[in-house]
């Protein structure tokens, strides 16, 4: 089972780089269940990305024989929570802010004229 903490996992987080997780995560979606750092190293390469052999030994260490999707769906829960509750508040202060003003400098904004397509001489979808 996946450790709930994984996300803010200090090891991980402090020698990990996201290059060597999501090359982590490709060869996972690519079949194998459980890469090695030799195999992370083999998706670096074939990009020219240089690895950093810390930072690819903690994140083999972390996710090694783990189910991503279960990790990710644990991640993607506690985003959410943080992610609903940002907007709303950074929302609400500017429309406080501007004393009901919002509405009509809106009404006042003129919208754009579209742009004639031109002809450049080939299609896109030929």
């Amino acid at each position: 089972a996946p450790r709930a903490d994984f996300f803010s996992s200090s090891s991980l987080l402090a020698h990990a780089k996201m290059k060597h997780v999501a090359a982590y995560m490709l060869a996972v979606l690519g079949g194998n269940a459980s890469p090695s750092a030799a195999d992370v190293k083999k998706i670096l390469a074939a990009v020219d990305a240089k690895v950093d052999d810390a930072a690819l030994a903690a994140v083999v260490a972390e996710l090694g024989g783990k189910n991503l999707e279960e990790i990710i769906a644990e991640g993607t829960k506690k985003m959410a929570s943080v992610a609903v509750a940002a907007p709303a508040g950074a929302a609400a202060a500017p429309a406080a802010a501007a004393g009901g003003a919002a509405p009509a400098a809106a009404k006042k904004a003129k919208e754009p004229e579209p742009e004639e397509e031109e002809d450049m001489g080939f299609s896109l979808f030929d």
